[in-house]
């Protein structure tokens, strides 16, 4: 025998063999079934991603890419409501370091400045004083203005309080104030845009004795705090007197004059006299005797007499020749029926008692020409009277004896009528 044995393979052997290739088949299986679900999740994931990210079909509105930038507008609108308070750094950088001056006063400086956004804003910062004047104007103004919004008044985008400044930042207009306009010699705007702004003052006024939560009474209505915008449109401005008043307290107890002489109602001359919203009423007035006249009410002659405009308005309507004085201030003929309208509104506003006054949304009404002007009484009776009893004498004696002075009885200032209604009463005069 051989150095060299040969056995024959065991039967265990191959059956190892079969079991081995057996087993790769099945993973061999297992991995393509595997590749081919995982194909097919991957297709499916795939395609709906591609479904996410893909355009929306024209006719769709898909809520998430309109909604947050909507809403973010819609909040910002909101806070932009109320007045912001800013940093003197921010009103330092808004003003280019106070480059620009608007005016001055008593009460400080008014500077030109721009947000960053290039909104134009007036900034007016006001003197500090030992008598806490400032911080007072600061807080009438604050209080009043920065609780509405009406577009004939100023916006109060905000303003700064600390240790060294009070300012407030208004919106900026573009035409300065009224009063450059009326008593310049250009006569630079038209009569018929002065009627405009007359009723648009009005307005604004209208929405602050009653349309306000509570009652403001501005106590300082002038031309100089009559603003211009860019299309001359008006804007009631300067708060700084302004007081808020509930509507049950008809009557207000006011410490010391308010307002500017020559505009300022009677009642403020006499001790202890309640004072009303009236009071602005009676301004008013005098600056519509201003738009007519474009000048201001109170001139001295040559002679050093007075020249008071708004009696010798009085004194021509009286005479029934309103017509004439018109022609006199430069009226052109197409706008002398308002002119006279606005001359007999004034004659109201300006009456010696409170309550012989119309509200502001009859002096509305009644500048618009919607209704009849009735009649005035004669007014300034507090010129030839002394004494706390002028208001009542007022209503006592010569033509106003004859009115009512319930502001609820709103026929004594205009008569409700409709054009059908006043071309029949000009028939019937005239037949």
């Amino acid at each position: 025998m051989s150095s060299y044995d040969y056995s024959p393979p065991s039967n265990n052997s191959g059956i190892t063999a079969a079991a081995v290739v057996l087993s790769l088949v099945v993973l061999g299986i297992i991995a393509v079934i595997s590749l081919v679900c995982a194909r097919k999740v991957k297709k499916a994931i795939v395609t709906e991603l591609r479904a996410a990210v893909a355009p929306p079909p024209v006719n769709t509105i898909q809520v998430w890419a309109v909604d947050t930038p909507t809403m973010e507008k819609f909040f910002q609108e909101l806070a932009r409501e109320k007045p912001v308070r800013f940093t003197a750094q921010q009103l330092c950088s808004f003003t280019a370091n106070y480059t620009t001056t608007l005016g001055s006063g008593g009460f400080g400086m008014v500077y030109k400045g721009q947000f960053p956004n290039g909104v134009k804003i007036a900034v007016k910062v006001l003197n500090r004083s030992p008598d806490r004047q400032a911080e007072e104007q600061f807080m009438a103004e604050v209080g009043t203005i920065g609780r509405t919004y009406h577009i004939n008044l100023v916006r109060l985008y905000g303003f700064c309080y600390d240790q060294f400044m009070s300012a407030l930042v208004y919106e900026y207009l573009e035409n300065g104030s009224l009063d450059k306009y009326l008593f310049s010699e250009a006569r630079e705007v038209e009569w018929e845009k002065l009627h405009h702004i007359a009723v648009g003052t009005a307005k604004g006024i209208a929405y602050l004795h009653e349309e306000c939560v509570q009652r403001i009474i501005h106590y300082d209505i002038k031309p100089g705090n009559v603003l211009l915008d860019a299309d001359f449109f008006p804007k009631v401005a300067d708060f700084g007197l302004a007081k808020l008043c509930n509507r049950d307290n008809t009557h207000l107890t006011v410490s010391g004059y308010r307002g500017t002489p020559g505009y300022s109602a009677p009642e403020f001359l006499l001790k202890n006299h309640p004072i009303t919203h009236k009071c602005d009423v009676y301004s008013f007035g005098m600056l519509l005797f201003e738009i007519i006249g474009r000048r201001r009410n109170a001139k001295v002659g040559s002679n050093e007499s007075m020249d008071w405009f708004p009696k010798h308005t009085w004194e021509e309507y009286e005479k029934g020749d309103l017509a004439a004085m018109t022609v006199a201030c430069g009226i052109e003929e197409k706008d002398r029926e308002k002119a006279e309208r606005m001359s007999m509104v004034a004659l109201w506003c300006v009456q010696d008692s409170p309550d012989s006054r119309p509200p502001m949304s009859a002096v509305v009404k009644m500048l618009e020409g919607g209704v009849e002007v009735m009649p005035p009484p004669k007014p300034f009776h507090y010129l030839f009277s002394v004494g706390t009893n002028v208001f009542q004498q007022a209503n006592e004696t010569g033509t106003s004896s004859s009115y009512a002075t319930s502001e609820e009885t709103s026929s004594i200032w205009y008569k409700e009528t409709t054009p059908i209604m006043a071309k029949y009463e000009i028939q019937v005069a005239s037949s």
